[in-house]
């Protein structure tokens, strides 16, 4: 790893093949003075990140390419969306999207490594993909990034350029307090988790009201995508195994959590084709999935990727982790949403929906109203259960008779 300033980094940059495929930290851990350059100097390029936030450039030349579409790509003119479990988004590296060169963002290195921080995700094997190619490998090293142990280390052979840059991490707003529907939702939900269970979950009010329901559980374990702050909470109540690993692939939160992480060896990052194998999280005790869609209809499949046939997100890990965790011994895939849109004021619980499935089969399907199993009962019993018991009120007749028209009733 050698560490040059701008002009050597602009000189290599421009030395890449024609409209080079650039693979760059996403989610909260852009390299965004990489990125920078990259675009000042090259006129044509891919840039390939994972949930995009806004502020990538969007110019004629540029292609935001995705499996996964974040904020800031959603309405990117060059937005390139190829559909993919995010499990095999590194197989998509060796096969169909060569890498000519890839930008982490990183600790300071000691004892001959950087840690890649808060994201792990798909970079090691973008990495490896560069290399075999003889790509360059490029790492904007930040002393403000947290050192964090598991895939997350890189040793510094593996690293062509450095450019160092200091800058804070992005944090979230204050959260706003939980409304009445999520705190229902998330006590629900955590009647249905089991003390010692093992946990998946994102960020947002839903799980968020679920962590915060949580606190009076004992033993959990966490195998997930990522994390954020509730998981302090629950360590500070006592409610995590302490003899067993946190493991996640990528991670945001406040400052308290970074701090939290830097140097915490009880926290695993872990390569996405690890973390989001089905076969090891079928493995994990009492594997529960907590995820969320737009619509569920009543044959129980799930739409969380489009609206208005736009594609909003992406197959993510709710395919992995629903999959994995039907598989885990006393493990179960929860579906938690509100039954009602508040801000496109419709019902998220439909007769059948009319834009791409994300996911299908999950165990049971959450909403303030109430809980709808689904796993193991005919498809008349699923659509009597979601109309009952977590449709509004409001919508229910109305779904009753749509039901009789799809042969549900």
């Amino acid at each position: 790893m050698i560490t040059v300033g701008t002009p050597a980094l602009a000189a290599a940059l421009r030395a890449l093949p024609d409209t080079p495929r650039v693979v760059a930290s996403g989610n909260h851990s852009v390299p965004w003075e990489l990125v920078r350059v990259l675009d000042e100097h090259v006129e044509r390029y891919v840039l390939n990140t994972l949930n995009g936030p806004p502020g990538l450039p969007e110019r004629d030349g540029v292609v935001a390419e995705t499996s996964f579409v974040g904020a800031g790509q959603r309405r990117h003119p060059g937005l390139r969306y190829v559909p993919s479990r995010l499990s095999l988004v590194p197989v998509l590296f060796r096969r169909s999207l060569p890498v000519d060169a890839v930008f982490l963002h990183c600790s300071p290195p000691r004892d001959g490594v950087v840690s890649l921080g808060i994201e792990v995700n798909v970079l090691p094997a973008a990495v490896e993909a560069c290399r075999e190619r003889g790509g360059l490998v490029v790492a904007q090293v930040n002393d403000r990034m947290p050192f964090t142990h598991g895939d997350a280390l890189v040793p510094v052979e593996h690293i062509d350029l450095a450019l160092e840059a200091s800058s804070p991490l992005p944090t979230p707003p204050a959260a706003a307090p939980l409304g009445e529907d999520a705190r229902a939702i998330g006590e629900r939900v955590a009647a249905m988790v089991p003390d010692g269970a093992t946990l998946q979950m994102g960020i947002g009010a839903v799980p968020d009201a679920v962590l915060a329901a949580l606190t009076g559980h004992r033993g959990l374990r966490l195998w997930t995508e990522m994390f954020s702050d509730g998981v302090l909470a629950l360590d500070a109540a006592g409610a995590l195994d302490d003899d067993h690993p946190l493991t996640t692939s990528f991670l945001f939160g406040t400052q308290d959590l970074y701090d939290w992480l830097d140097g915490n060896r009880r926290v695993h990052l872990l390569r996405t084709e690890r973390t989001n194998d089905p076969a090891l999280i079928a493995r994990q005790r009492s594997m529960t999935s907590i995820n969320t869609a737009l619509e569920v209809d009543l044959f129980g499949q799930a739409n969380a990727s489009r609206i208005d046939a736009r594609i909003h997100s992406g197959f993510g890990g709710q395919t992995d982790f629903i999959v994995g965790a039907l598989h885990s011994q006393g493990g179960q895939a929860i579906m938690a949403l509100r039954s009602w849109h508040p801000k496109a004021d419709v019902s998220t619980i439909v007769p059948m929906v009319d834009e791409p499935v994300t996911s299908f089969q999950a165990s049971a399907i959450v909403t303030e109203q109430g809980v709808a199993p689904l796993f193991g009962h005919s498809e008349k019993e699923q659509a009597r259960h979601l109309i009952e018991r977590t449709a509004h009120p409001r919508v229910r007749d109305e779904l009753w008779e749509e039901a009789e028209h799809l042969g549900l009733a």
